[in-house]
Order: C-alpha cells, then sequence, then structure tokens
C-alpha cells in the first residue's frame, strides 16, 4: 500500500511573522495524522527558519523549485546540493507556474528532475494540462509528452520518486482518471515502478473535499496550494489521508 503524502507549496507567501505561527500550528496537530506523510515547501529565504521549527517532528522539508546545475555562473539560482545541505528532503519540479509563466520546457524539467535525484532530493514532479488544453481534449498528449521527457533521459525506474497529476480536473473521477492514465503510461514502462509510485493530485484541494479525492485508487495525497497556509485546513487534508 503506497503511503499518502500531503506536501504544503507556499509559493510566494509568508514572513518571519507568520511563519512561525504557521508551523507551530502544524507541529501541534501533527498526531491527529496518522497515516500520511507531511512536508512543506516554503520559499527560499525560510528554508533555515522552517528546519529548525520543524527539527525532530515527522514533518518533511522541500523546496519550491531546484536548478539544473550544481554550481556555477547561474545568478539567482539555487543548486541541489544547496537544498540538501540545508536539510530539503523534496524539490518540486516543473509546477505549471514555471511551465506556463516562465516558459520552462519539458526538455529543462527533465534536467531539473535528473539533477535533484543525483543530489539525493526526491523530485516532486509536476505534469498535467492548461486549462485551454482541457478544452481542446488533449490532456493526454500533454501529460504524455511531459512524462516521456523524464523517461527519455532518466528511464521509467526515476519515476519511482514521485509524480502529480493535473490541477485542471473537476471533480474526483475525473482526476481518478488523469492519475490512472498517469500510472498506466509508468507501467508500460514498468510495472513495479508503475505499482510504487505515488501520483499526487494537485488541484484545488480543501478539508472538504481532500477524503473524496484520497479515497480514489490512484490518488495517493496531494500537492496543496493555497490551503497549507492555514495550520487547521492543511491538518484536515492530511487527515484525509489516515487509513
Amino acid at each position: 500500500m503506497r503511503q499518502p503524502l500531503v506536501a504544503g507549496n507556499w509559493k510566494m507567501n509568508g514572513s518571519l511573522d507568520s511563519i512561525k505561527p504557521l508551523v507551530e500550528g502544524i507541529m501541534a496537530g501533527l498526531d491527529s495524522v496518522t497515516t500520511a506523510e507531511m512536508a512543506v515547501c516554503p520559499p527560499y529565504v525560510y528554508i533555515p527558519q522552517v528546519a529548525a521549527m520543524l527539527a525532530g517532528s515527522s514533518i518533511a522539508l522541500g523546496a519550491q523549485d531546484v536548478n539544473d546545475r550544481e554550481s556555477g555562473a547561474h545568478t539567482g539560482e539555487i543548486a541541489p546540493g544547496m537544498l540538501t545541505d540545508v536539510g530539503c528532503k523534496y524539490a518540486i519540479v516543473g509546477h505549471s507556474e514555471r511551465r506556463s509563466v516562465y516558459g520552462e520546457s519539458d526538455e529543462f524539467t527533465a534536467r531539473k528532475f535528473a539533477a535533484a535525484r543525483q543530489a539525493g532530493l526526491v523530485p516532486i514532479l509536476c505534469v498535467g494540462e492548461l486549462l485551454e488544453e482541457r478544452e481542446q481534449g488533449i490532456t493526454e498528449q500533454v501529460v504524455s509528452r511531459q512524462l516521456d521527457a523524464i523517461i527519455d533521459l532518466e528511464g521509467a525506474g526515476a519515476l519511482a520518486d514521485w509524480a502529480i497529476g493535473t490541477g485542471k480536473t473537476a471533480t474526483p473521477q475525473q482526476a481518478q482518471d488523469v492519475h490512472a492514465f498517469i500510472r498506466g503510461m509508468i507501467a508500460r514502462e514498468d510495472a513495479a515502478v508503475a505499482e510504487k509510485v505515488q501520483i499526487l493530485y494537485g488541484g484545488s484541494v480543501k478539508g472538504s473535499n481532500a477524503a473524496e479525492l484520497f479515497a480514489m485508487v490512484d490518488i495517493d495525497g496531494g500537492l496543496i496550494g493555497g490551503a497549507s497556509l492555514d495550520a487547521n485546513e492543511f491538518l484536515s487534508i492530511g487527515r484525509a489521508g489516515n487509513a
């Protein structure tokens, strides 16, 4: 049985004053989450502060992005080894905002994925279509292309880490359909990896809909955006993964 993962992506939110009560609130209610692994991905500048607060807890630390190079003249970028240095376990790779807003290609995303793994990070790989692509009925083509970039570079075995389903599905069944497609695509390359890989839902997850989503056979947790900025809501989502 795959353990659920509930990872909070704080995006470009937070301050020194707001992060402290948020992390303390999550930690205070963590005992109520009995099955899912919980993780938080703060902005880069707050990672050391959050790492210190999480010391000794079961909450994992992640980063919202990572560069594909280990060092060099890449102003403003963060290398994978720097993230492991400050205690990160996870790194989000290929988020839709990185792809659509900042123009990051499937090939660049694949290189980031490979670099994160090489440094000992677990990549949280984001795949999925834009709203207009869903309306055009090309969801599977988009997801296939994004996954193929990873498989071509790293092989299907690399996907034994993590993958994330589309964030543009409207119902639990639609989410399940896309997740099943992803797992089936991986199974064609390696059935054992397909059974192991945890596929997370990256759409709008709240305490009110998490249980229905997580009950789907191929949904193994979620990458949580805005709801992860509220300790009680984030914990409620985590409890939805309780066995």
